[in-house]
């Protein structure tokens, strides 16, 4: 346990969402223009997560016009409304800084199937539904089908 943790969790919030390091995700963040205060979305791959406690950053890279645009936010900080997390990638690095040399479909992570759903809690109403075991039916195995009396079957050796 690090020293600063019990005066760290004060700070804390309380509802971070989780993710990790191939999601991709949209950040919504609170921008100050004026008088006026907006949220905009930032989508785009994470590649990195750093430090712990509300030093806690991570870093989101997208394309913008064929350019690669990386962004570093802070987990706990008051500018970042949400993280969503649209899809969960299958990585085996911890940080994906190789994805900046590369281009097009190259940049492409793979997606951990059924990842979203299972991550998502069910509604506090619901009871999560089991899926029922199929019964297996017992048919007969269907019959190859046979050459026509017509036809002669050909050899392949025929020459």
């Amino acid at each position: 346990m690090r020293t600063l943790d019990p005066i760290e969790k004060e700070f804390l919030k309380p509802n971070v969402p989780h993710f990790e390091v191939g999601d991709t995700v949209d950040v919504h963040v609170k921008i100050v223009e004026g008088d006026k205060e907006r949220i905009q979305i930032f989508t785009g791959i994470v590649i990195a997560r750093r430090h712990q406690g509300l030093s806690e950053t991570f870093t989101v890279r997208r394309m913008v016009q064929g350019e690669g645009v990386e962004r570093i936010f802070p987990v706990q900080s008051p500018r970042v409304a949400a993280v969503e997390v649209k899809k969960q990638g299958r990585v085996r690095r911890a940080k994906l800084h190789y994805l900046r040399a590369r281009v097009g479909r190259a940049t492409k992570v793979e997606e951990r199937t059924g990842a979203v759903e299972a991550a998502a809690p069910a509604p506090k109403g619901e009871a999560k539904a089991e899926p029922k075991p199929e019964a297996k039916s017992e048919s007969k195995p269907e019959a190859k089908a046979e050459p026509k009396a017509g036809k002669k079957a050909e050899s392949p050796a025929k020459k």
